[in-house]
């Protein structure tokens, strides 16, 4: 029997998903989303990006007037953390935002359907009620093109488990109903990193453990190192190219047992282990299979340059294709899919995708390391500025950190920014239209940025690719 037809139907209403139908409808096409969730906006907006970040800003804000008020004159007593109210405000933010999110797709006229959407093949979807079993509540949706966007689930380590109690993952870390007195954080990527800086804010004891030789892996070595350096003298331990070999429970706490490169052994022991070490695409209900739906040895579904699966008129987009795992990703493959489906150039640049870490200070980095150039062969010049030369840097209490801009060596062209300081989130957006324009340093260093500003860093470090920076010590000859 033939189901209700739209043009397009979005499985996962995420920020990959939401985007893609809303501009599907902008589009002038009849659009369906199917969310197998109570709420829209997926794991960001749910149980991700937006939740960890409330907390980051009160733990910020609460680490900050017991450190800080003081040097600005003001006088604040004893402390006292109320965490069921800090909790509140971060459920509040979640929920704002995903009813927001609801509002969008009602007001874009996108019909929803609340379940899981499996895929009957080209052209078809059938929707069964979340945790019912019950195949005659199933509604059969039809439309010509079908756009995937799953997302993604914490990864899982063989030997840590999750028991949502002791050994959590970055869900359960968002909720936890009191501050541990120890933490161990395993993986030191920025989940890791940012939750472990939470609990660090708010009276833990915490260790991180990272299977690499630095922490945020991949990243620019000289960023990684300085935030190291940070968060050591903020009070967290971190242990890199350290290896979980053995784990043992009891009522209380929980012993690790990691070998470094060498095989010395070291142990560590908590009241809650939080399991950081990135995310797996989530395919599961979707039916791929039975579909003929290819993927990957990493579970990821396979697509061409233009989203495309291997089956006729069946896209994904987001965390369950290859790509990294970003929120920001997936919106702009949502726009370019559906622009994509109605005969527009759909494009996205994945050489200008930032990254962001909001610990404090936060990092940000765009386009290419040094260690990449240096392994391509490719001829680059550095430019670097220090936030404690900044004056608005210095008269906000934030002056740690850098800029780092690298430029090719005869076009000038920017092939990365790297920074490390305050807001380097909002910062790192300059560098991107640069990149995403083919620009040079020395088009930042010629534009006009207000004083005082944490902007003028950026254009410090373009100026000094060609050592001319103002408020640096001259080069030594």
């Amino acid at each position: 029997m033939a189901g209700k037809r739209f043009d397009v139907i979005v499985i996962g209403s995420g920020p990959g998903g939401y985007f893609a139908a809303i501009r599907s409808a902008q589009l002038g096409m009849k659009t369906a989303i199917v969310e197998k969730s109570a709420t829209f906006g997926g794991t960001c907006l749910n149980i991700g990006c937006i939740p960890s970040k409330a907390l980051l800003d009160s733990s910020e804000f609460y680490q900050k007037i017991g450190t800080e008020a003081a040097t600005h004159g003001i006088g604040t007593g004893q402390l006292k953390l109320d965490l069921a109210t800090l909790m509140r405000r971060k459920d509040k933010v979640v929920k704002q935002l995903t009813g927001g999110v609801a509002s969008l797709l009602k007001g874009n006229g996108i019909e929803t359907f609340a379940g899981i959407g499996r895929l009957l093949g080209s052209g078809s979807v059938e929707v069964a009620p979340t945790g019912s079993t019950a195949t005659d509540k199933a509604v059969r949706l039809e439309a010509k093109q079908i756009i995937l966007a799953s997302g993604s689930v914490s990864a899982e380590l063989p030997n840590l488990p999750y028991d949502g109690k002791q050994i959590v993952s970055s869900t359960e870390a968002l909720s936890l109903d009191g501050v541990p007195g120890s933490m161990v954080v395993v993986g030191g990527g920025a989940i890791g990193l940012e939750l472990g800086s939470v609990w660090s804010r708010l009276g833990a004891s915490v260790q991180v453990v990272e299977l690499m030789g630095q922490i945020l892996p991949g990243w620019d070595s000289g960023l990684a190192r300085a935030l190291e350096r940070s968060l050591t003298k903020q009070g967290m331990k971190i242990a890199t190219s350290m290896k979980i070999t053995g784990v043992k429970k009891n009522k209380k706490s929980v012993s690790l047992t990691a070998v470094d490169k060498s095989r010395k052994e070291t142990s560590f022991s908590a009241d809650v282990v939080l399991v950081a070490v990135g995310r797996k695409p989530y395919t599961e209900g979707l039916g791929l299979s039975d579909a003929g739906v290819r993927t990957d040895d990493h579970g990821r579904i396979e697509v061409d340059a233009h989203y495309r699966t291997s089956i006729e008129g069946v896209y994904a987009i987001g965390d369950a294709i290859r790509g990294p795992m970003l929120a920001h990703k997936a919106e702009d493959e949502g726009l370019a899919v559906a622009e994509l489906i109605a005969g527009k150039a759909g494009h996205v640049n994945y050489d200008a995708i930032p990254g962001v870490v909001y610990t404090w200070p936060e990092a940000a980095s765009v386009g290419k390391t040094e260690e990449q150039l240096n392994n391509e062969g490719i001829s680059y010049r550095a430019g670097n500025f220090t936030f404690r030369a900044n004056g608005r840097a210095l008269a906000s209490e934030s002056a740690e950190g850098f800029a780092k801009i690298l430029a090719h060596e005869k076009t000038d062209r920017v092939l990365g920014v790297h920074i490390l300081g305050p807001w380097a989130s909002d910062l790192i957006s300059e560098a991107v239209t640069v990149m995403e324009f083919g620009g040079s340093s020395e088009d930042i260093a010629r534009t006009v940025h207000a004083h005082p500003t944490l902007t003028e860093v950026v254009r410090e470090a373009a100026l000094d690719v060609e050592e001319r920076a103002i408020h640096s010590p001259p080069a030594k000859k």
